[in-house]
């Protein structure tokens, strides 16, 4: 009788992810056209279990690198010393250079919405005054109803 090891449903990666990162692979690999791959159950069990475990292998790296920095937060080089640690030197570079790419792609877009916050904040700082008052200030709308009640 085989005993099925159960993982907690927030520990698995995501099957359609999974699929397709296996099947652009194996299809560039391909010799063929490699359009109509098929892949059983099973196999895209054991991609996904061995990606999981190498996962939590190179996190578990990073976080003793990164405490034996007195840190608490892991960054990227973290990530790319244990990837050298756990003997995958070949990965560092091509994740270097994805990373890059990354945070200048989205180097714009955080420039944007910086400007985009602090443009609301200027339109909120100079519309504060007016809503309060309604328009004028409330002083002056308290001391001319006190002196329309001594008239």
């Amino acid at each position: 009788m085989e005993t099925e090891k159960v993982i907690p449903e927030a520990e698995e990666l995501p099957k359609a992810i999974v699929r397709r990162v296996v099947r652009d692979t194996l299809s560039r690999l391909s010799t063929g056209d490699g359009g109509d791959l098929n892949l059983h159950k099973d196999a895209l069990l054991a991609f996904s279990e061995s990606a999981r475990i190498f996962i939590h292998y190179l996190s578990a790296t990073a976080n003793d690198i990164c405490k034996e920095s007195k840190r608490q937060t892991i960054n990227a080089d973290d990530v790319f010393k244990a990837l050298e640690e756990i003997e995958f030197p070949e990965f560092v570079e091509p994740l270097r250079s994805s990373l890059t790419e990354f945070r200048k792609k989205n180097s714009g877009k955080r420039a944007g919405a910086s400007e985009t916050k602090e443009v609301k904040k200027k339109k909120k700082v100079e519309e504060e005054p007016l809503k309060k008052s309604g328009g004028k200030s409330r002083k002056s709308s308290k001391v001319a109803d006190e002196d329309d009640s001594f008239k």
